[in-house]
């Protein structure tokens, strides 16, 4: 149930450098509890990476002036779908958006922000599936996950001290969960 009514603001690759320290700092909140890892201390260069792609699509949500979280990720590059060594059988439409990051604070939690954010990220998307990752230790986040239609097609671990994460997908567009109130978009300021 979505007890927090968020004002939600699109990014793209040309607003990086105004909203990375915003993506940052949600982050080591996020990770608070768990920031001696070296894989979470490298989240900055994941920042640039994904940001560095032309088609970067960003959602951040606002509780008044405060960014409660955020969902962002950008198209693959057309056959270099990463995932496709995972399906068997691969799915006949590959057009795929990877949604790299959906991190809400804390404070957030169980409010519905994750819904929102992820499914505003996508709402608008023309690639016909949608693949994430979810910590292979998080059974409740990847049930979250294919509870908004994403199914497990296999496991990756990308970096040596990375965890070993599930490879999910959802064929686009995705169902929207009731009740999803309309939340009042904030355009970005360019």
């Amino acid at each position: 149930m979505i007890t927090t009514p968020l004002h939600l603001r699109h990014y793209t690759h040309e607003d990086l450098p105004r909203i990375r320290q915003t993506l940052l700092d949600v982050h080591a909140d996020a990770y608070a509890n768990a920031m001696d890892s070296p894989f979470n201390q490298r989240f900055a260069w994941f920042v640039d990476h994904w940001g560095g792609h032309a088609g970067f699509a960003c959602v951040m949500g606002y509780d008044g002036d405060e960014s409660v979280g955020y969902a962002y990720g950008a198209p693959a590059a057309d056959g270099r779908e990463w995932w496709r060594g995972h399906a068997d059988p691969a799915p006949e439409n590959t057009r795929t958006f990877a949604v790299s990051e959906l991190m809400v604070r804390p404070r957030w939690r169980g409010t519905g922000t994750s819904v929102q954010l992820h499914h505003t990220l996508l709402a608008h998307r023309d690639e016909d599936l949608a693949v994430l990752t979810v910590d292979t230790e998080h059974p409740r986040v990847r049930a979250l996950y294919e509870s908004w239609g994403y199914r497990k097609v296999g496991e990756s671990r990308p970096f040596p001290d990375s965890p070993l994460f599930a490879v999910m997908l959802a064929a686009l567009p995705l169902e929207r969960p009731s009740p999803i109130p309309s939340p009042s978009p904030i355009p970005s300021h360019k």
